[in-house]
């Protein structure tokens, strides 16, 4: 389980490409500071496990799976990435829950920048909308953040400065594809709903 609060920005040094998934090596000093083989990283989002770690660089296996159903397919040599540790028990839960499963894709629709934050917005799929709802929670590229508008086609949120100088979402541009996990409060909520 994860909290959606980034622990630094890393960034891949090698890809190889296996059978249908990858091996991917990242660089990221903080989250290696303690890491050995078997721990989850959240990679923009995505929880891998670590195979190896070496100085400042994890090892993780990418099955084709989550190539298919994220943005980790399109990551080359030198792109940066959101990173973050699996929370501990005696931690703070500063975000919201994240499981780093990503449910999908969206696409960055426009991006305004603010004097304090820039407001952006991402297409929602047909599939997803039914889980993302106004002030609610919803992780990109494994940030937590809260919606701020929403339609049936797209919803929106807002970025404050950190978040714009510590992930990659202050490099984001329109037309890039971002990972995203919705709440999954309200995956549950709708399978007791329906009586499944």
């Amino acid at each position: 389980m994860f909290t959606g609060i980034i622990e630094e920005k890393g960034e891949v040094v090698a890809i190889v490409k296996t059978g249908g998934g990858a091996v991917l090596s990242v660089r990221g000093p903080v989250v290696t500071s303690d890491a050995k083989h078997g721990d989850s990283i959240a990679v923009n989002g995505v929880c891998l496990t670590v195979v190896e770690v070496e100085d400042d660089v994890f090892t993780v296996d990418v099955i084709r799976e989550s190539l298919d159903r994220s943005s980790l397919g399109g990551l080359a040599e030198g792109s940066p990435v959101n990173l973050e540790r699996a929370v501990r028990a005696d931690q703070r839960l500063g975000g919201h829950i994240v499981q780093g499963h990503v449910d999908g894709t969206a696409v960055l629709l426009s991006r305004k920048p603010g004097e304090s934050w820039d407001d952006v917005r991402f297409s929602l799929s047909k599939e997803l909308g039914p889980y993302v709802a106004e002030k609610g929670s919803i992780a990109i590229d494994g940030i937590s953040l809260t919606v701020t508008t929403v339609d049936d086609e797209s919803f929106g949120v807002s970025l404050i400065p950190t978040t714009l100088k510590l992930t990659t979402m202050g490099d984001r541009q329109v037309g890039d594809v971002v990972n995203i996990e919705a709440d999954v409060i309200a995956k549950y909520v709708e399978r007791l709903v329906a009586g499944k």
